[in-house]
């Protein structure tokens, strides 16, 4: 490993850790032990030193005055925000003090270990945390409030996180970025999108209303929310009755064809144009451009699944491709997720058999605020990183009426006294990114890349790997796993046989080369990780599942007498909560 930390002055390569698809390379300049500035990475093969303002103000977070920099103790109301300091001793010791009672009265599955991606480091958000919490026996969280639904319903169709490698859709003739505010959220498909349409390629962009990108594109579409499936059924039913699919293909490489040509034949536009609102003859003129026009190919944004629908809406979008074959064209088919490519030993990092419990509840962690209320037996104890489920989780006042408990313990690790913070019973601070080791794996270009520590950690603050660490050691635990060295956690998470894609990138390599591409061979080389190997227009599958195994529109549910769907757009300087207590960012 390089000895940044060691050298006051420099400039040295980072990468972004947002929870973002773009994963930038990053330059740091740094000044006397200080990053005084932030830069993209020219050299990276797909982000090319272009980063967004959220990054480019990150100093103003990494050395904000209101920054956490010692362990804080509650001596106020929980939510009145009112903390005096602590050693770390002090921390730790009431912490696991705490938590053995609770054990002891309860059991360990009445604590709730509460995260998310606030860091995207694999060791920040599923490595050393997942060990000790194994090892503890503490309920499981369900991470599924992003984007579960829809990689479920991509997965029953193509069998994983799979699909075109971003680099090629320079070569695109026609671009459909669909339910994604790309230029706020996928910057650098928009930089690709912009180099295709030099070369001659139309963008068209399908979205509940007109945003950033919406107003990028060629040609905007507004649609209904919640009814994107039975647009997609729409483009389906005029393939098929004009011919325009590749039948060679569909025969060779996709099973269920036949019967999803029957299956469409009551999406005619004219059904499907009084479902999404979208005139009939938009729809038709729609469906001729991507049936007529290769390479053509489709990014699936995170908005279509936001709906109870959202998974079968996800998959009908997805058998697209396939109809016209264009997984077999440069530049073409689509995009929801690449994170299958970059897929580490998880069983490795996260060592599941330490939990010892086989059967440990697992709580969705969209339903914190019943679960926190109603529970039976009832959490006890809550630990949250990563994320700010006061502002972020839904259902916001059930959240904050559990986080009122008084006989609910909660331990707060970030770097900001955020509005789920001042519920704290202790808080930890957390180090920046720049202060850590870890490894990052985009979900949209191929790419896996290192972060070494460029700076100390701020005040008192330490990182996840640390700290579970320390609370390990307090708690009486003996296994080696759980003490182990960043680099020990790495080298093990990249010794994943099972997928080939990672063969021959490891540790050492990362270092020396700072980002290192998958081995991308063609989507289709004869074999996908379906049950049948191949894309799954019909899905055994999913009807075991209890699902309709043909993509299907299944209209959002009534949930009462409310006309109208809030749909917020991601904002353009903010990511969620991130940056919205930064004067610098509000201002922007």
């Amino acid at each position: 490993m390089h000895s940044f930390l060691t050298q006051s002055s420099g400039i040295f390569p980072s990468v972004c850790p947002l929870d973002c698809p773009d994963q930038c390379g990053l330059l740091l300049h740094k000044q006397d032990g200080k990053i005084v500035k932030i830069q993209g990475d020219p050299n990276h093969p797909v982000t090319k030193g272009n980063i967004c303002n959220k990054v480019r103000h990150m100093t103003e977070r990494i050395y904000d005055a209101k920054r956490l920099q010692f362990p804080l103790k509650r001596i106020g109301l929980k939510g009145e925000g009112k903390f005096e300091r602590i050693s770390w001793n002090e921390a730790i010791q009431t912490i696991t003090t705490k938590w053995k009672e609770v054990i002891n009265t309860s059991g360990p599955e009445s604590i709730l270990p509460y995260s998310f991606y606030g860091n995207m480091g694999n060791l920040s958000a599923e490595g050393m945390d997942r060990r000790f919490f194994h090892r503890l026996g503490a309920s499981q969280l369900d991470r599924s409030i992003c984007s579960a639904a829809g990689s479920q319903g991509y997965r029953y169709t193509m069998g994983g996180s799979f699909g075109t490698d971003p680099e090629d859709t320079i070569h695109s003739k026609l671009i459909i970025l669909w339910g994604i505010n790309a230029v706020s959220t996928n910057m650098h498909q928009i930089a690709l999108a912009q180099k295709a349409r030099k070369n001659g390629a139309k963008i068209i962009v399908i979205d509940v209303h007109k945003n950033q990108t919406g107003q990028f594109a060629d040609w905007f579409i507004p649609i209904l929310p919640g009814t994107d499936a039975a647009l997609a059924l729409g483009i389906m039913h005029i393939l098929f009755a004009e011919n325009l699919v590749d039948n060679e293909f569909l025969e060779q490489y996709t099973v269920g064809h036949e019967e999803l040509k029957k299956h469409v034949v009551s999406y005619d536009p004219q059904t499907v144009s009084a479902i999404t609102g979208i005139p009939t003859e938009d729809i038709f003129k729609l469906a001729r451009m991507y049936g007529s026009t290769s390479p053509a190919f489709i990014r699936i944004g995170n908005g279509p699944q936001h709906h109870d629908n959202g998974g079968m809406c996800i998959r009908t979008i997805a058998c697209l491709p396939a109809l016209t074959g264009q997984w077999m064209v440069k530049g073409g088919g689509a995009i929801k997720g690449n994170g299958g490519y970059l897929a580490h030993n998880a069983e490795k990092l996260q060592r599941p058999e330490l939990l010892q419990k086989k059967d440990t509840r697992i709580i969705n962690m969209n339903l914190l605020g019943q679960a926190l209320l109603e529970l039976n037996p009832p959490v006890k104890s809550l630990y949250v990183y990563g994320t700010n489920p006061a502002v972020v989780a839904p259902d916001a006042n059930k959240v904050k009426k559990g986080l009122e408990r008084e006989d609910l313990f909660i331990v707060i690790h970030d770097l900001f006294l955020t509005e789920t913070a001042k519920y704290a019973d202790i808080i930890l601070p957390a180090t920046s990114s720049f202060e850590n080791t870890d490894f990052y794996t985009s979900y949209w270009h191929h790419y896996i890349q290192i972060q070494e520590p460029v700076i100390e950690n701020y005040g008192e603050s330490k990182s996840n790997v640390e700290v579970f660490q320390l609370l390990s050691k307090e708690m009486g635990f003996v296994d080696p796993s759980l003490f182990e060295t960043e680099t020990e956690m790495i080298t093990q998470a990249l010794d994943n046989k099972t997928n080939p894609h990672l063969l021959g990138i490891d540790y050492e390599k990362l270092v020396e080369n700072k980002y290192v591409k998958a081995n991308i061979k063609p989507v289709f080389t004869g074999n996908l990780p379906t049950p049948t190997g191949k894309i799954e227009l019909y899905s055994k599958l999913m009807e075991k599942d209890g699902y309709p195994p043909l993509p299907t529109y299944m209209p959002i549910k009534n949930d009462g007498d409310f006309p109208f769907l809030f749909v917020p757009g991601p904002n353009h300087n903010f990511l969620n909560s991130t940056f919205s207590n930064n004067e610098s960012h509000v201002s922007l």
